[in-house]
């Protein structure tokens, strides 16, 4: 942590602080702590675009209103990916390029390569293999008693998924999980002791997939990620760019992973802080299409996504230079009410649940937004058959990040359908 970070003084209300440059929302433990949303209040109130000059990660644009954070999801040409989406910097000598961080014709050339994982025939096809997925893991769960809601579903629901996509081999799948983990982790977060340890675990996935991509290559005709990759165009010669394939490889599994796992377990927490929402579903399971896009709004499992810009430009009334990191606060947008009706309210049967911020918005819109949506769909499905209520019987345990939005644990008990 930079002697910057460790000086500033923690302080969960913004209002005792002075609205400057040195107003700084990009905290870790503000997230964590779930203290961050008067912040985002006070920012889209009095600055919505405000400039903070001294933080940990350096100075940085926060844009914090719905429209304006269109404006600059939807103007590449303006506002690059380039070089990384998160807040924090890659280190000088651990560089991981994906094509989410790139900017056209590299990034529609390499995007194109995978998406078809995701075409709707290929989801027709993976839905029957979710739903028979989602509905052993509920069998299995013990009714009455307590359990660890995000490792028993949410982790696990994603990461046969993921196996799935990849064609990983099933019984290491948790591998999937810890690189996911540990690619988005910092230090101070406990997943690992140091960024040395990071980087060794994260060049145990590119040796693993390395030896995957060169089986696939001489095994063309799946519909498998890795095999995508082995055959496209351009990406075929990833091995000799072996820091963009590990890059392209954190970028599928944490694409794949953490928007519908913490989706999973935020939707459980959302019913129960909001119980009359649980009765309308219990009482109307099809509600269940409008309320997977709320949850994913409710929740906006990415709490941010950062551009650079590339030339000089206004936005809403500041003056942006050249080369200013500008970051786009998908999880303030989503509670603008300017743009969305009672955005504080978690309602199952809102009338346009799909105008949320969450997969991002033009070139770089989240690709499997739709396989996530199913996900959840399915989950939703198969647990009102089986459980009258998940019952939240403890505080959640959040991450401790300002890019992932997620939880650890969350204590529920089930309770069987009479």
């Amino acid at each position: 942590m930079s002697e910057v970070a460790a000086s500033t003084p923690f302080n969960p209300d913004p209002y005792a602080i002075p609205l400057d440059s040195k107003f700084n929302v990009a905290q870790a433990r503000l997230f964590q702590q779930d203290a961050h949303w008067a912040w985002f209040d006070r920012l889209r109130s009095e600055s919505p675009v405000h400039y903070c000059d001294e933080s940990e990660f350096g100075p940085y644009w926060s844009v914090t209103r719905y429209n304006d954070i269109m404006e600059v999801d939807t103007n590449h040409q303006i506002y690059s990916s380039e070089g990384g989406i998160a807040i924090v910097e890659q280190a000088e000598d651990f560089r991981l390029p994906m094509f989410i961080a790139m900017d056209p014709p590299v990034h529609d050339e390499q995007r194109k390569v995978v998406s078809p994982v995701v075409a709707p025939m290929n989801l027709k096809k993976l839905e029957s293999t979710i739903r028979e997925r989602a509905a052993g893991l509920l069998d299995d769960l013990p009714t009455g008693e307590e359990i660890n809601w995000v490792d028993r579903i949410s982790i696990e629901l994603t990461t046969q998924m993921l196996a799935t996509l990849f064609d990983f081999p099933f019984e290491e799948r948790r591998k999937l999980t810890r690189w996911s983990d540990v690619a988005t982790a910092s230090e101070e977060s406990g997943v690992v002791e140091s960024e040395e340890q990071r980087r060794q675990e994260l060049f145990e996935c590119l040796q693993t997939f390395t030896e995957i991509f060169r089986e696939r290559q001489a095994r063309p005709g799946n519909n498998d990620l890795i095999t995508m990759l082995a055959h496209g165009e351009s990406t075929r010669d990833l091995l000799d760019r072996p820091m963009e394939f590990l890059g392209n490889l954190i970028l599928l599994i944490v694409g794949g992973n953490d928007t519908t796992r913490n989706s999973i377990t935020g939707g459980v927490l959302a019913l129960n802080q909001f119980p009359a929402e649980y009765d309308k579903l219990r009482a109307n399971p099809g509600l269940i299409t409008t309320m997977v896009p709320e949850i994913i709004r409710w929740q906006t499992p990415l709490a941010h996504m950062r551009r650079r810009a590339l030339v000089d430009a206004e936005l809403g009334g500041q003056q942006i230079k050249a080369g200013d990191k500008v970051v786009m606060w998908y999880v303030s947008g989503n509670r603008d009410e300017q743009a969305i009706e009672n955005p504080y309210e978690f309602a199952i049967d809102r009338a346009r649940p799909r105008q949320h911020l969450s997969f991002g918005f033009g070139i770089h819109r989240c690709m499997g937004n739709r396989l996530a949506e199913m996900q959840l769909r399915i989950i939703w499905e198969e647990i009102l058959k089986r459980f009258d209520n998940i019952e939240v019987v403890g505080e959640p345990t959040r991450i401790l990040s300002t890019f992932v939005k997620g939880y650890s644990d969350l204590p529920v008990i089930l309770h069987p359908r009479k």
